[in-house]
């Protein structure tokens, strides 16, 4: 490279989901300490907060690639907020590093997607709520896309199973006003929860619902599991002392995961920064996703990139996911299916893991939605 090579990283550490924001701005923060520990000086981070404000995001992808010259953005937390910058990145032909889970249904030849998708996450946590729980779940969202694809889909799975959805609720990202939800779902009594809410609205969901599981015991975590596809462990601070103990997430990492490749990297993080706290999947992802898009580029002697993108689909890379693979037609990553329990620490305990499953972002494979589990449901 006959100049240093700009990476742009765009996420809001502030706003209503300012802490998943922050995960993801340190993995990659940690992944260029890395990078610049070994000697690396020819690609730089640069950083552009939008504060969860969405129009800001276009604004801030503008100016990562016109003003600085950015080829790469690692970045964005929603959907409405991928779905704002990618014509902008197709535009001018960059590469967007997407780490979030999120609900499938895409795939754009501008974007590597790290973060996983339904078959990833939504369909095994269901094969192990259905069977032990039943068919009789009550959705619950923010009041865009995520919250209105992944309940979507939630309904299908629940139909193929014989069940029934008993509610469907959504709230705004920023409302905490759950007390007819609540209501509701006592009247109703489902067997489980899907939260597909995000942040402040999610925290008081958690926190009414540890309230109700005390007045009936019928919805306690143990009997009426509230269970998540994208709660993070730096969102447990946000979340009422106690409130969240007991319900379920489903995730590519967890913090506690037992695996050589995480205890070497939780004894790097350590020595980088004693006081940190449980990183989340969110971390692991973003970090991941700048530390590939380094290798890349490295390897490439060129940021361009078409290139890059082809280095990273022709090869498998281990690292804290297991041996990650990605599809050269979707251009997702094959990625592992860890359900975590949260524990008294804020963080979580993983209950249950498979190895790295393929994505399949438009649930193509017959598998994907009509599982043997499924119809031999409660």
């Amino acid at each position: 490279m006959q100049q240093s090579a700009k990476i742009g990283v765009l996420y809001s550490t502030t706003g209503p989901y300012g802490a998943m924001g922050r995960d993801a701005h340190g993995g990659v923060a940690f992944a260029f300490h890395e990078y610049h520990a070994r000697g690396g000086d020819k690609i730089e981070p640069v950083f552009y907060d939008p504060q969860g404000d969405l129009a800001a995001y276009l604004e801030g992808a503008r100016s990562l690639i016109r003003d600085h010259g950015c080829r790469h953005i690692i970045g964005t937390i929603t959907s409405a907020a991928r779905k704002e910058v990618l014509p902008l990145v197709e535009k001018h032909d960059s590469l967007l590093w997407y780490a979030c889970p999120y609900e499938g249904f895409e795939a754009n030849e501008n974007a590597l997607y790290i973060g996983g998708c339904p078959n990833q996450h939504l369909i095994p946590l269901f094969e192990h709520l259905i069977p032990r729980y039943g068919a009789r779940p009550y959705l619950v969202g923010a009041n865009y896309v995520w919250g209105w694809e992944m309940n979507r889909l939630a309904r299908e799975l629940i139909a193929n199973a014989g069940g029934s959805v008993l509610g469907e609720r959504y709230l705004p990202i920023e409302e905490t006003g759950v007390e007819r939800i609540i209501a509701d779902i006592a009247e109703k009594r489902p067997s489980f929860i899907l939260n597909n809410l995000i942040g402040p609205s999610s925290y008081a969901f958690l926190e009414a619902m540890r309230e109700l599981g005390n007045r009936d015991p019928a919805f306690l975590p143990e009997n009426c599991p509230v269970a998540s596809c994208d709660l993070q462990e730096s969102e447990l601070e946000e979340v009422e002392d106690g409130a969240a103990i007991g319900q379920l997430c489903a995730a590519s990492y967890f913090n506690t995961f037992n695996s050589v490749e995480n205890q070497d990297f939780q004894a790097r993080l350590r020595a980088f920064d004693p006081d940190l706290g449980p990183v989340s999947s969110i971390f692991a992802s973003a970090y991941t996703a700048a530390t590939l898009c380094i290798a890349a580029i490295e390897a490439r002697s060129t940021d361009e990139p078409a290139g890059v993108r082809d280095h990273i689909l022709s090869r498998t890379w281990p690292g804290l996911f297991g041996d990650m693979a990605f599809d050269n037609k979707t251009n997702h990553a094959s990625l592992p299916f860890l359900l975590g329990r949260v524990n008294a620490t804020r963080s979580f305990d993983v209950i249950a893991s498979r190895l790295p499953l393929a994505a399949d972002p438009y649930l193509t494979a017959a598998s994907s939605r009509a599982q043997p589990w499924l119809r031999m449901a409660k």
